[in-house]
């Protein structure tokens, strides 16, 4: 499958003078579709709007994007969407206009080639070198600014690593590169909390919702890294992959353990979306 992309619902090129071109100035979604369904859609959505009112981007509507997708989704087997919304085309300078209309891209493209041992015996996790800054009106929101994640994720370009997890500057954790992270203690999730810097993913909110009818307590946290090497269980969450159990963090080796297999279990179950 190649990459399909619509601007603003035509087969066209974005404007070069586009602030999220020249800014990073917008947001994104990257969506699952399993035959013909974008999955958990309104919560892709709810986060999209949410960043356009904290960022004063004009949001784009609602129904629009649903007709791009229907134009370019596939009917059967698996993909990934991507939604991107930029503030729109402006003068050189920071200072956006006032009457600026946001552009909206809509790209399908195909689903990674995962292994499945993923999910099975768990993914090889490393600890990055790279510290994000803390800039709490940013954070939560999947902005365009993505600078610090590509020099995180430059850190390996092959060996057994799947993931890169990452911490801030004041040396708590925040997530992996392309992943929210749980630690499992007894019958509690720590997650952490996200207000100053990091991303707030979709797949992070599902499980956090899923947690307390699987009999579990969810806490969120600033916590320092070897808060996980004495966890019971580690995962990862993405809105792509679901859930991937984590083997082995840097030297330390971790099995799939039951509170992880079974949040897999409600995931796989979990028919809102």
């Amino acid at each position: 499958m190649t990459t399909t992309w619509l601007v603003n619902g035509a087969d066209t090129a974005v404007d070069p003078g586009d602030r999220g071109l020249a800014y990073g100035d917008g947001l994104f979604e990257t969506m699952a579709v399993l035959d013909g369904e974008i999955r958990r859609f309104d919560l892709h959505l709810d986060r999209l709007i949410e960043g356009c009112r904290r960022l004063k981007i004009a949001s784009p509507d609602a129904d629009a994007i649903r007709s791009d997708l229907e134009i370019i989704r596939p009917r059967n087997g698996r993909a990934v969407a991507k939604l991107i919304v930029t503030r729109g085309p402006g003068a050189r300078g920071y200072l956006p206009s006032g009457d600026a209309q946001s552009t909206r891209i809509v790209g399908i493209g195909p689903w990674p080639d995962y292994p499945a041992s993923n999910y099975t015996k768990g993914v090889v996790v490393r600890n990055c070198q790279l510290r994000l800054g803390e800039n709490p009106m940013l954070a939560g929101l999947k902005h365009l600014n993505r600078l610090e994640v590509v020099l995180a994720r430059m850190e390996w370009t092959a060996g057994p690593w799947d993931e890169g997890l990452l911490t801030d500057s004041s040396g708590s954790v925040v997530g992996g590169t392309m992943s929210n992270v749980f630690t499992v203690r007894g019958n509690t999730l720590l997650t952490p909390r996200l207000e100053r810097c990091g991303v707030k993913g979709v797949m992070r909110r599902v499980v956090m919702e899923l947690a307390p009818e699987q009999g579990l307590e969810v806490e969120e946290g600033d916590f320092p890294p070897d808060v996980l090497s004495k966890s019971d269980e580690i995962f990862l969450t993405n809105a792509i992959f679901g859930i991937w159990p984590v083997r082995q963090l840097d030297q330390q080796r971790f099995a799939p353990g039951p509170v992880t297999k079974k949040l897999m279990l409600a995931l796989e179950a979990d028919t809102r979306g």
